[in-house]
């Protein structure tokens, strides 16, 4: 199998977990029972399956098997450094609207619905593993009907989260398991808690940018000139070939470092008035790749994304 970008810095050498599976399923989905502490599957909102990864050194991070929405992300503090909406549906049809949305095989408007498919598809379960008291989970998606009728393409997607006392890492790989070759672009949409008067984001400097607003049908190219990028109103920015890290204040007391490799680009969006039950609790930064990533059959392409605090 061919591999178009690879990427390696996140941990390696880990010991499989064995685990059962099981026949039980929740809204249609079927998934594994997990024995060990660490890694988890329950019931979730809208008593929709969900992962549990709970970190012997105290941190615990769930994930929803529809979308493999990663919700929550917690530190051993105990705080949440991930938000998710007052407005969240958890039904199944709709997809989960915060924490780490998946955007593929389309970002943002296009041929296909918003932000395409992956979103609103049930993953499901394929490998649970641990490093040193911390847990890891692979979670697949493939082509099916449903997201044929849209994008006639079959394909593989791994989503690897990787939770440790202070960070919480993830690996995107995305296979052309088709017979022809096919593109796509995406991104991880997060949504981190934030006082949004108070937070700021560094890194982006001298970035091309296309900012969204006031018309994101004709974006405004620019160049970020700023050090620190703040959410005065309604923010909606693409920054091109950015930093491979960002730094995000949370106006919470916090400072996240956001690392990547392979995503290329960011985004920055906060909605301002036009969500006015919660914006001021919420900003996102999301790695992105806004170029169409082109795969012949039997190629791959990997893209991680690291947050960690101090």
């Amino acid at each position: 199998m061919a591999t178009v970008s690879m990427a390696s810095s996140l941990p390696t050498n880990l010991t499989s977990i064995k685990f059962r599976r099981s026949n039980r399923s929740s809204s249609g989905v079927a998934f594994a029972s997990l024995s060990q502490a660490t890694v988890k599957i329950t019931e979730g909102a809208g008593n929709l399956p969900k992962v549990v990864l709970t970190s012997t050194h105290g941190s615990e991070a769930e994930i929803y098997l529809f979308g493999s929405c990663v919700t929550s992300w917690k530190v051993p503090s105990g705080k949440d450094l991930l938000f998710v909406r007052p407005d969240a549906v958890f039904n199944g049809k709709k997809p989960i609207s915060g924490g780490i949305p998946h955007c593929f095989p389309q970002f943002g408007p296009g041929a296909i619905q918003q932000h395409g498919f992956a979103r609103n598809m049930n993953w499901s379960v394929l490998d649970s593993e641990t490093v040193e008291g911390n847990p890891v989970v692979t979670l697949e998606l493939k082509d099916d009907e449903y997201s044929r009728s849209m994008w006639d393409f079959s394909f593989q997607a791994l989503y690897k989260v990787i939770l440790n006392s202070k960070s919480l890492s993830t690996v995107l790989t995305v296979t052309n398991t088709d017979t022809k070759a096919f593109s796509f672009n995406t991104a991880l949409h997060t949504y981190f808690s934030a006082s949004v008067t108070g937070a700021s984001v560094k890194g982006l400097l001298g970035c091309k940018t296309l900012n969204k607003d006031p018309d994101p049908k004709n974006p405004l190219e620019g160049k970020e000139e700023r050090e620190v990028v703040s959410f005065p109103g309604f923010v909606d920015c693409v920054y091109l070939n950015a930093s491979n890290e960002l730094q995000l204040d949370n106006g919470l007391g916090d400072v996240i470092s956001i690392k990547n490799a392979n995503w290329t680009d960011a985004v920055l969006w906060n909605p301002h008035l036009t969500m006015e039950a919660c914006y001021k609790d919420f900003v996102c930064v999301e790695n992105a790749k806004i170029g169409d990533v082109q795969l012949q059959p039997d190629q791959s392409w990997v893209a991680e994304q690291h947050l960690s605090i101090a």
